[in-house]
């Protein structure tokens, strides 16, 4: 037998694997050929990977080699190897040549290249999952684990494209690719290029009709127009004839806001802070903003909608930060409560209400779903060993003991979970614990507590489960962990500590105790909207009318998921439960984490006194929100984004349209007579606005926002192609055809400034120009011991407006550097190699941004000529 094979050609992967398996088991000879060599004499195009048998037949289809190979070694068949194999025939290739033509031709990235596959990758995930078997048919490797392995392989090697949530899938493919022929296969194949191996193979292959998922590309040299039938063009044009009277009357604010029968019903919560924590800016957006953004678009859509938050009062963590600074708790709460609402007031976040858990309210509420799970069996009774610290002569509650993970041996693993492996800690288990006030080493004491039976909660929890999740928009990285934990077994879980400052426990011989921040805490949503209306349960006993969209970073998860659930589920009162759960990854600090104490990183205090207005800050954290998987706050990207996208895309193309209606027309819209041209234009716009609303009902609010700035790009290229600064100056019907593109440009204006609202409420500093040294001053600032910044980017000279053939160069230019700049970082080359060539990528930009004639911030004292 003869195989041949060809690098860069992704079919040569799996059959490679796949033949050392076999090896020893028939003589085989390993040919690598070019590309372009037809290897089948009866085939019209050229084909690989072949197999030609000793027969002098020829196999050139990848899972039939493969299947071959594997028969050889003795593997028999079976139905659900089989079923996979078709699966990847038709569902998994047709997405996955999207994704690789996406990466390694076009040269997108992120969510462009991973949207396609989600779905996919998800799928695998949830099937490795459900069966409990580390490979896709079973116990053993079977062949679909090699084709699917080999066909995954390309894009997968790369972790940001194997998002962590997606655990069961990431091991799964960590296992293959250790094997030793699965590393040879890829040694062969990619010859240490990575990905980039591909290209030259990929090139000759049409592009791919994939257009599920489509993303939105955030380049605007790689922007490529979504073909329109004409039945979409005349749908386009009827919406736009139809005008203003065709929308829906506004509905006025309820006072306060209630679900109404029959209508759609949207209760959002954020994730409770701690009182005593000053919210960083990976808090921000991983809660509070997001949340605002479906809230104000939710009002947009006149959905009764009711957003609340508040401060989490109640801890250890308040009598501890009484005690450092000579207050008591509740002195503690007032404090940092006022610092949390004037913080969110800032950021423009508009909740309904801002309460707080220390409320008589809470007390009462959180004690009748206490009595009420005692009275059906669901709380139990048991002696517990506790950390107690002799030097500050109290039990530690979990979050204040800190030592090395019993599971991985990270070193700061706090005394309820680990935020590096997620595994949750009972604290006596830490090695090396310490008290994190006074940093002596607790030792173990016993005391009575009370335990919420989850075990026996388990099987209405999996019913729910079963009947929400599907449809839901529950994140990946939500499912995956509550997946986790009921794999892993429910086991019951303390519900009280030994503190003074909590809800009292009103069981007898438990008086001494208050209920665990985690058991009452989310309960405090319910009391939070109880002190906003004597009506709360209109909203929280009504689950057949209201949707729950519940806001938080990853790590809350289990206790919105799983503990408030089972909670609310035991009592048995019709509490409305968690209908879409969004949570977020981790927001890092530049290349570190945020610290308080070390000076790294800017929390909310401290972004009003930067100078930058709120709904940049705003815009930036949505654009970088860690959706798929953790991301980081950067001041040079920020710098970027701004200066780019809302200062020479969005805010060059509103000032534009502004102006040429306000200069040329006096104010007032002019008569517009559409040509073909404008018509699909209108089509393009209202595609990028239906995909605007998908987006966001499904809460991906960081790709909504991508549409928005898609259908600018589309109005700056309107506006450029059609000059109607020049129009205005020519005959009758040039005069005309300005006002035509004026009046539509303004039209699509106001249509952005609707769709931005939920982002950036105010606009107001949309035309705000960050300065280089302006971000370095801030970078230092707050960088505490962090290492050094990258240098700035480059200077940029003025030119003056170009001609079409200069500005044609400089688009030629731009695309070539930019593509420069990617084959630089898909090779992970020197970062200063980098920097240097993403400074002439901003460059050459620029030059392009002024050759277009788009504005430039003048300088004080000199007037615009």
């Amino acid at each position: 037998m003869r195989l041949f094979v060809s690098e860069g050609a992704p079919g040569s992967l799996p059959v490679l694997a796949a033949a050392g398996r076999a090896q020893g088991r028939a003589e085989l000879l390993i040919s690598t050929v070019g590309p372009e060599e037809c290897v089948v004499p009866f085939l019209t195009r050229p084909k690989v990977p072949v197999l030609q048998l000793d027969s002098g037949n020829y196999l050139f289809s990848t899972s039939a080699i493969c299947r071959y190979f594997f028969l050889l070694s003795g593997w028999e068949q079976d139905d659900l190897t089989n079923q996979w194999l078709e699966w990847e025939a038709t569902e998994l290739q047709p997405a996955l040549s999207a994704a690789l033509y996406y990466l390694v031709v076009q040269g997108k990235k992120g969510e462009d290249v991973f949207s396609p596959v989600r779905r996919a990758l998800t799928h695998i995930d949830h099937s490795l999952s459900r069966r409990s078997c580390p490979f896709l048919a079973g116990e053993t490797e079977s062949l679909a684990d090699i084709v699917l392995w080999g066909a995954l392989y390309p894009l997968l090697q790369d972790p940001a494209y194997l998002p962590e949530e997606l655990g069961a899938l990431h091991s799964w493919f960590q296992t293959l690719s250790s094997q030793e022929p699965c590393q040879r296969a890829a040694e062969t194949v990619l010859k240490q290029q990575g990905v980039l191996a591909l290209r030259p193979y990929l090139q000759k292959q049409p592009q791919p009709s994939f257009l599920e998922g489509r993303a939105v590309s955030n380049e605007p040299e790689e922007e490529e127009l979504a073909t329109l039938s004409e039945e979409e063009i005349a749908m386009a044009v009827a919406a736009w004839e139809k005008g203003l009277e065709s929308l829906p009357p506004v509905q006025p604010q309820q006072n306060p806001v209630l679900p109404v029968a029959g209508e759609k019903n949207v209760l959002i919560t954020s994730a409770l802070p701690y009182v005593n924590n000053v919210p960083h800016l990976g808090n921000i957006i991983g809660c509070v903003l997001s949340a605002d953004v479906f809230a104000r678009y939710s009002r947009l859509r006149q959905w009764n909608t009711l957003y609340l938050c508040g401060t989490d009062e109640y801890g250890t963590a308040t009598e501890t930060k009484a005690m450092e600074e000579g207050l008591t708790p509740q002195e503690i709460c007032d404090k940092y409560h006022v610092i949390h609402a004037d913080i969110y007031r800032w950021f423009n976040i508009s909740f309904d209400i801002f309460g707080r858990t220390t409320t008589p309210q809470q007390t009462k509420i959180t004690q009748d779903i206490f009595q009420r799970l005692v009275a059906r069996g669901f709380v139990l009774q048991d002696t517990v060993e506790q950390l107690r610290c002799e030097h500050c002569a109290r039990f530690l509650a979990d979050r204040f003991v800190e030592g090395m993970c019993p599971f991985c041996g990270y070193e700061e693993a706090r005394g309820d979970q680990c935020d590096k492996c997620g595994k949750l800690i009972n604290a006596i288990e830490l090695k090396k614990p310490q008290c994190k006030v006074c940093r002596s080493c607790p030792v173990v004491k016993s005391s009575r507590h009370l335990f919420l039976d989850l075990p026996k909660l388990g099987k209405p929890l999996e019913e729910w489960l079963e009947k929400t999740l599907p449809g839901s928009d529950w994140t990946p990285n939500a499912r995956f962990i509550i997946r986790s934990w009921l794999r892993d077994g429910l086991k019951p879980r303390c519900i009280t500590r030994d503190l003074k400052w909590g809800t009292p426990v009103p069981l007898e011989g438990f008086e001494d105790k208050v209920f665990y921040v985690w058991f009452d805490a989310t309960i405090g949503y319910l009391s939070i909207t109880a002190n906003y209306t004597d009506q709360w349960e209109k909203w929280w006993k009504n689950p057949e009318q209201v949707s729950l969209y519940q806001f938080m970073a990853k790590d809350n998860v289990p206790f919105h998921g799983l503990v408030f659930p089972c909670s609310a589920l035991g009592a048995e009162d019709n509490y409305t439960l968690v209908s879409h759960l969004i949570a977020t990854e981790y927001l890092n600090y530049e290349d570190g984490k945020f610290s308080k104490s070390r000076g790294v990183g800017v929390f909310g205090d401290m972004a009003q006194d930067t100078g930058i207005p709120a709904d940049i800050w705003r815009f930036y954290l949505l654009y970088i929100r860690p959706e798929g998987q953790d991301s980081a706050f950067s001041w040079t990207d920020m710098l970027l984004k701004n200066n780019s996208e809302l200062l020479n895309n969005l805010g060059n193309f509103i000032n534009r349209a502004g102006m040429f209606v306000s200069k040329f027309f006096g104010g007032f819209v002019p008569e517009m007579v559409l040509t073909s041209d404008d018509r699909r234009l209108l089509a393009h716009v209202t595609l990028e606005l239906q995909h605007y609303h998908q987006l966001l009902e499904k809460v991906r609010i960081r790709d909504a926002l991508r549409s928005i700035l898609t259908i600018s790009r589309h109005g700056n290229q309107y506006i450029q192609v059609n000059e109607p600064w020049k129009r205005i100056k020519g005959s009758e019907a040039d005069r005309q055809r300005a006002g035509t593109v004026t009046g539509l440009a303004v039209n699509i204006a106001a249509l952005l400034s609707i769709m931005l609202q939920p982002y950036m409420p105010t606009v107001s500093p949309l035309f705000q120009k960050l300065e280089n040294d302006q971000i370095e001053s801030l970078r230092q600032r707050f960088s505490g011991g962090q290492a050094k910044a990258p240098p700035k980017p480059a200077a940029v000279e003025t030119m003056t407006t170009a001609g079409p053939q200069q500005i044609q160069v400089l688009m030629d230019e731009v695309t070539k550097q930019g593509n420069t700049v990617r084959e630089l970082k898909a090779q992970k080359a020197d970062k200063n190699q980098v920097a240097a060539e993403v400074a002439k990528l901003l460059d050459l930009k620029k030059q392009l941004a002024l050759a277009e004639g788009k504005p430039l911030e003048t300088p004080k004292g000199k007037k615009k000529k």
